[in-house]
């Protein structure tokens, strides 16, 4: 009989700068199923994202006694959702749940997504009652929630939550994707609208700073922006329209004044304002245009999603060619 029929849970964790805490979330996870009767039908992924510390000692350390435990090591930084990525796709389980290294989710909530899946939900995102993080990434979360429902028709009120679970029928429609530019959440929603939430306890980091800066949420928010919508290209559109119309404007608002005033010498500002205005808009055309031209030529060029330096404890292929590095 096959022993990985028996999993029903798999949990993908993608881990960055967190050596100190790993021990202890380890723990927890061990702890958290087996209050809940399902130590032998869980396994843990944690994919290693190349990170500054020595996290991937401590999770060879620990595969060592514990066989549910699998880690994964990419050669370079990849990043957040490329790395839960190469999680989904030797995860087994007939639910897979995904969640940060920091401890800011609690395992014990593991059970209570799955539960609230039921018969009717193929995802579950856990909204937290009071969220932890810095005025700026509060503040980041709810743009990128703005734009998403814009973009890729979030439904209005869902927070687009790291901490979530689903059903494998999606999970198999998300690992399809091969494009080296993952936006989990926008394959999520391509995939289902039905889509449920529960509420859950948002606890203080333990230990160290988390390792998502501005610059990889400003990354994050273009990957949504430009690899699930052509609406940056229409607001450009839309942009040079109305530049041309102000434009327009501008030149009747000055050649009356000129009649009427044959003595007035037509200056500077209006010639600066113009310059500036249509300068503007052609360089944020170019640039739209230019992101989706670069994004094109690397999913082209089959630039690889991740590259897996090695495994321990993998039970599966852990990528498809060309994904493991030498």
């Amino acid at each position: 009989m096959d022993p990985l029929a028996d999993i029903e849970v798999s949990v993908v964790i993608p881990v960055y700068g967190s050596e100190p805490i790993l021990p202890r979330l380890i723990q927890d996870m061990e702890d958290a199923f087996r209050e809940a009767g399902k130590y032998d039908a869980f396994e843990l992924i944690l994919v290693h994202d190349s990170g500054p510390d020595d996290s991937w000692r401590v999770i060879e350390d620990h595969a060592k006694s514990r066989p549910w435990l699998t880690g994964i090591n990419l050669a370079k930084n990849s990043g957040q959702h490329n790395a839960i990525m190469a999680g989904l796709k030797v995860a087994v389980g007939k639910f897979v749940v995904t969640m940060d290294d920091d401890l800011q989710h609690d395992p014990k909530d593991i059970m209570r997504i799955i539960s609230s899946l039921g018969t009717n939900h193929d995802l579950c995102y856990v909204e937290f009652e009071s969220r932890q993080h810095v005025a700026w990434k509060r503040l980041g979360s709810w743009f990128n929630g703005l734009v998403a429902q814009a973009l890729l028709g979030k439904p209005k009120g869902l927070y687009l939550s790291p901490f979530r679970g689903m059903r494998r029928s999606i999970l198999a429609a998300v690992t399809r994707y091969d494009g080296p530019f993952v936006y989990l959440d926008g394959l999520l929603l391509q995939a289902t609208n039905r889509i449920t939430t529960i509420s859950a306890t948002h606890h203080a980091r333990s230990t160290g700073t988390s390792g998502y800066s501005l610059r990889k949420s400003i990354s994050l928010w273009l990957k949504m922006a430009t690899s699930f919508s052509a609406a940056p290209l229409r607001l450009v559109s839309v942009a040079g329209i109305v530049g041309s119309a102000l434009a327009m404007l501008l030149a009747v608002a000055i050649l009356a004044k000129k009649l009427l005033d044959p003595a007035m010498a037509i200056g500077w500002p209006s010639l600066i304002i113009t310059i500036f205005l249509m300068g503007s808009l052609q360089l944020l055309a170019l640039g739209a245009i230019g992101e989706y031209i670069a994004r094109i030529l690397l999913t082209i060029n089959k630039q690889p999603q991740y590259v897996i330096r090695e495994t321990v404890n993998s039970h599966a292929a852990t990528a498809a060619d060309g994904d493991i590095g030498a």
